[in-house]
């Protein structure tokens, strides 16, 4: 049987060899305490649940949903938006529902790019990223992100004959894996940087509630109001807890909104309407949920992060995100790969290792505040142990 090239390229990754393991460890008889994947266990919203439930007994929100069935959607994203940052949104032109922001970001390339063409990518970044360029048929450059420079792209060191070649520049901020948080200063030399190359700017925006700031993470569109070339993909997900719900959507270029939409009529419809009236109910209606999340999340941070570094194992504090990016411990002589391969083995506590995310993700591993205090403190325990027990 034969298959397309563009399938290769879209090959195993460190990902699928820590789900290897992870079976292995549970084969074997251990505990699994599972933290290298950033799925909530928190409940979804209470408000977007009942409103859902309601949805079902009405048979009109039963057929397909078409995007003029959408509007009542983008009228509320775009009156929330303008609402919590400042800028004003078209709701028919500026806004696009989406079935998960990775249906965004993986398919924004297909309207972008021709093979040959570059899309500028954060390394270490969200692996769906370059999946959607390599669909495309595109080129990945990927752009440092050390903790020299605060996770932050150094935009000077891009070689001139990329620039030339490329399309689209992704950011993503607070930033998964490494949680930093970008400055909206940032944001604005992001924005002149790409009006001077001819980039489009995407700016992938799940964890815009997730922070433990006084500050609110800036929306990259305060900083090109006139969406002259950006686009800003929201998500349900962290937020509100839905992520089985798979509800986001975009914010931003009308050019940029049209060519998604376009290429989205070819793939898909729209989710269930009542998962939509669910999300607007909860994002009109439930900061109760939000307030809850950060709350818990800034728990178990501080609960991890305490127990990790009195165990010996040198940690810094995230400010945002459900996640917590660490060096590898210095007792520690092998890859990233092999540390998490082998905790999980030994302990069953599985973290993402670092190069999972990029190579200049290597040296790090990623815990993801998935589990309760209590469990986070056992997890503590049997990595102090394993660390005790190497040469």
């Amino acid at each position: 049987m034969r298959f397309s090239q563009r399938l290769s390229r879209l090959s195993a990754n460190v990902f699928a060899d820590m789900d290897r393991a992870k079976a292995q460890a549970v084969a074997a008889g251990q505990t699994l305490i599972d933290l290298s994947l950033g799925s909530s266990d928190l409940p979804a919203s209470p408000i977007a649940i009942e409103t859902i439930g309601q949805a079902l007994q009405d048979p009109q929100t039963h057929g397909y949903v078409l995007h003029r069935n959408t509007q009542a959607f983008r009228e509320a994203i775009a009156s929330w938006y303008s609402q919590r940052y400042g800028v004003g949104v078209d709701p028919e032109t500026e806004v696009l529902a989406l079935i998960g922001s990775q249906e965004g970001t993986a398919h924004l390339p297909l309207a972008l790019m021709d093979p040959g063409d570059y899309a500028l990518l954060p390394d270490p970044g969200y692996p769906s990223y370059g999946g959607g360029v390599a669909l495309a048929g595109g080129e990945s450059y990927y752009m440092p992100l050390t903790a020299e420079n605060n996770f932050l792209p150094r935009f000077e060191t891009i070689p001139l004959a990329v620039l030339a070649q490329s399309r689209l520049m992704i950011l993503s901020y607070p930033n998964n894996p490494t949680a930093a948080i970008a400055s909206l200063d940032f944001f604005r030399e992001a924005v002149a940087f790409c009006q001077t190359h001819d980039l489009v700017l995407v700016h992938d925006f799940p964890y815009n509630d997730m922070y433990f700031t006084a500050a609110a993470p800036p929306s990259v569109l305060q900083a090109d109001p006139e969406k002259t070339c950006t686009i800003e993909f929201f998500t349900f997900s962290k937020s509100f807890n839905m992520g089985g719900f798979r509800v986001a959507f975009a914010v931003g270029n009308a050019q940029l909104i049209a060519a998604l939409r376009q290429l989205k009529a070819v793939v898909d419809f729209n989710q269930y309407q009542g998962i939509l009236a669910g999300a607007i109910a909860a994002l009109q209606r439930d900061q109760k949920t939000i307030s809850e999340n950060v709350q818990a999340y800034q728990d178990r941070r501080d609960t991890l992060v305490t127990a990790l570094n009195q165990a010996g194992w040198v940690v810094p504090k995230p400010e945002a995100t459900l996640y917590v990016w660490a060096p590898l411990p210095t007792t520690w002589s092998g890859s990233a790969l092999e540390f998490c391969t082998q905790l999980v083995a030994a302990t069953g506590v599985a973290l993402s290792p670092g190069s999972g995310f990029g190579s200049t993700g290597e040296g790090f591993v990623r815990f993801a505040l998935v589990q309760e205090p209590l469990i986070l403190r056992e997890a503590v325990r049997r990595i102090q142990r394993f660390l005790a027990q190497q040469p």
